[in-house]
């Protein structure tokens, strides 16, 4: 398909810099076809059926940009991969400034060594410390890696450090925060609890390409990033004798979604998983595992938005878009949430 099909026109204003508070007072728009509804996240538990299972992506963000400068040039830089203890592909503005060889220098004598550039605009670094010691490092002195349309003064901000992670992060790995997540709190859960609304978590580190724009006219071009996701046993037993039950499996995010029809079959069965994956949906592709989805609304012509169209329909969420625009819902991943009813 096109991609241009499945751009849109955004207002800057609606791009949300920051967080509301608190998490749980976003707003949410439920979409089921061409029939939206707008309500707020404490109405979640209404929308949903006593029977419902909602899968929760647990990773947790690492502190994962750096601060540097190469002579008098200051250096902004975003940890993308993990390629081995010490060796990272990087985001860094203006990267074409930087050669193979070069050395950046970060704060407490940390120092970086420009090792490759790839053709997709990434950079390798090689860290002068690595493994447990390169983490440490993070914890002290990296910054949330917040998306670029969301703009921080040099050196970040305090308090995107607790904003920026779901309450129930707790599986170190990821680059990037599953959004969708940010909304929720322990108000939230102990009303879905009391509706009856089982949880499960599953892991799926989020890597740095869910930054990267789709740059190709066709879709079918389009070279997806791999992320590493695991559903244990346990959890995979679980959600397949929900399924068995009748229950619907709604993924909050993306990210969850993603990663439970990478571990499911054609015939719907759910497996454990422990791997990458690098699942690109589409329109056109036939979902295997889930029956709804909770996220937020995502930058036009992204593999995101591409997401919600194969599951909702292309023109249903122009549709619902168009009147979130209209209404003037917050976007992106500061911004306010979706109830998206699947397509029959």
């Amino acid at each position: 398909m096109k991609t241009a099909l499945f751009n849109f026109d955004l207002p800057e204003h609606l791009i949300a810099a920051q967080p509301v508070e608190p998490r749980d007072a976003a707003r949410l728009l439920h979409i089921d076809g061409m029939n939206l509804g707008d309500f707020g996240m404490l109405d979640l538990p209404d929308l949903l059926r006593p029977s419902d299972v909602l899968v929760f992506n647990d990773t947790k963000v690492i502190p994962a940009r750096l601060y540097g400068h190469r002579g008098q040039a200051k250096i902004e830089m975003t940890l993308f991969k993990q390629q081995d203890l010490s060796t990272w592909e990087t985001l860094i503005k203006n990267a074409r400034r930087l050669r193979v060889g070069d050395e950046i220098e970060f704060e407490n004598n940390l120092t970086g060594t420009v090792l490759k550039k790839m053709e997709s605009g990434t950079v390798v670094i090689q860290f002068s410390l690595s493994g447990a010691e390169f983490f440490a490092y993070l914890h002290q002195v990296g910054t949330m890696p917040l998306p670029p349309y969301i703009k921080r003064l040099w050196g970040g901000k305090i308090s995107d450090k607790a904003d920026y992670q779901t309450i129930y992060a707790h599986n170190e790995g990821a680059v990037a925060a599953p959004t969708a997540g940010l909304h929720f709190t322990q108000r939230l859960f102990d009303a879905l609890e009391q509706k009856g609304i089982k949880r499960e978590f599953v892991t799926l580190h989020v890597g740095g390409g869910t930054f990267l724009p789709v740059k190709v006219e066709d879709t079918e071009q389009h070279h997806m990033h791999a992320e590493y996701g695991v559903i244990s046993p346990q959890v995979a037993e679980r959600l397949n004798q929900y399924k068995h039950e009748g229950r619907r499996i709604i993924p909050v995010g993306t990210t969850s979604l993603r990663l439970l029809e990478s571990a499911s079959d054609e015939n719907g069965i759910l497996y454990p998983f422990s791997k990458e994956t690098a699942i690109f949906i589409t329109p056109g592709y036939r979902f295997k595992f889930i029956d709804a989805l909770f996220t937020n609304f995502h930058t036009p012509e992204s593999t995101l938005f591409m997401l919600v169209s194969a599951l909702a329909g292309l023109d249903e969420m122009q549709h619902a878009y168009k009147h979130a625009i209209e209404k003037e819902y917050r976007f992106f991943s500061y911004g306010d949430a979706c109830l998206i009813e699947k397509k029959i």
